[in-house]
């Protein structure tokens, strides 16, 4: 398992550079990163998360966090609530169910809209994308990344990935290959500048 102190340490020194901010160096490409970790650390990096947040802020950038599961859950809240999600998912078998949820939280109507709108709300220097473990597998991290791409485009989106990044594949919890996705960069191999 990666020492996760050192690891964020290292997400620091290279969010928190001009260079990473200005978005330099990226040949056209979007501004997005991944980082991957073992989801055994879930909770570790869970608290690590926070206090980067806190220390980037400290230091004069602006994080917005984008926590997939709690959007979706606000979301479902405002659509009936959750007690009205357990009734369905008691009354219908789990593929009428995962249909259901995603049909209540449409990623181009809903979701995407969603967090448009956080983005245009709050500025920030830099957009974190969280809780993708907790909202598998009616939500898929590839296809979050498409589409977040037409709305976070002004500054860098890190997503924070529970599983293996190659650089052009993403394997959810290092065991179900989600899809390609080749378009993010590995910022756990940056050199902070």
């Amino acid at each position: 398992m990666v020492d996760i102190t050192a690891k964020f340490s290292h997400l620091f020194n290279v969010i928190s550079s001009k260079r990473f901010l200005n978005k330099e160096a990226l040949g056209g490409e979007i501004p997005f990163f991944i980082t991957a970790y073992d989801a055994r650390q879930e909770i570790e990096v869970c608290d690590s998360i926070k206090l980067l947040k806190n220390k980037l802020e400290t230091s004069g950038v602006s994080v917005l966090e984008l926590n997939l599961y709690d959007i979706v859950c606000d979301i479902l809240e405002e659509k009936g609530g959750m007690e009205r999600m357990f009734k369905i998912e008691l009354s219908k078998d789990k593929d009428k169910f995962l249909s259901a949820l995603q049909s209540t939280l449409n990623i181009h109507q809903i979701l995407m809209p969603r967090i448009k709108k956080m983005i245009e709300d709050y500025p920030a220097k830099v957009y974190f994308l969280t809780g993708i473990g907790m909202v598998f597998p009616y939500i898929r991290s590839h296809n979050i990344l498409n589409n977040l791409q037409n709305v976070a485009k002004d500054s860098p989106t890190v997503t924070f990935f529970p599983g293996d990044y190659n650089g052009h594949t993403l394997n959810l919890f290092g065991l179900l290959k989600d899809d390609n996705y080749y378009r993010a960069f590995n910022i756990d191999i940056l050199e902070p500048k």
